[in-house]
């Protein structure tokens, strides 16, 4: 299932690049992001009311919470350089390199999770950066 979840997630995500760049045309990115953020926050929250999980927030450990915390920072920041890289570059050009975080992840969880990189996901990777460069280049 997860899967679907992910090509799910794949398609909002360029969904995401196409009204982004059309939305920041006309106002500052970060206001953009902000507008953006608040419609997540009712989204996400109507989600966790709708499935009764509010209840749950008193079992969360404060080793989660920290790193939870520190997921929502580090997602903040993207989406202000992703928002400002979109006002200021074409979006068929900005979400190829934003992708590069998919090796950027790659190595980070090698290093950090001790996760295996097989010869196929290290292929892979290759072809994402080599894409994403060629991409970049005018």
């Amino acid at each position: 299932m997860w899967k679907y979840y992910a090509l799910l997630s794949a398609f909002f995500a360029a969904l995401t690049a196409i009204f982004a760049k059309v939305g920041v045309r006309d106002i500052n990115s970060n206001l953009a992001t902000a507008i953006r953020t608040v419609m997540i926050f009712i989204i996400t929250w109507g989600v966790v009311f709708w499935g009764h999980h509010q209840h749950e927030i008193h079992l969360i450990e404060r080793r989660t919470w920290v790193f939870l915390i520190l997921s929502g920072a580090a997602t903040g920041l993207s989406w202000l350089f992703y928002f400002k890289a979109l006002q200021e570059g074409d979006v068929a050009r900005v979400a190829p390199i934003d992708k590069l975080s998919v090796v950027i992840t790659l190595l980070l969880a090698y290093i950090f999770l001790h996760e295996d990189i097989t010869p196929k996901v290290l292929f892979g990777a290759l072809l994402i950066t080599v894409g994403s460069i060629l991409m970049m280049l005018k």
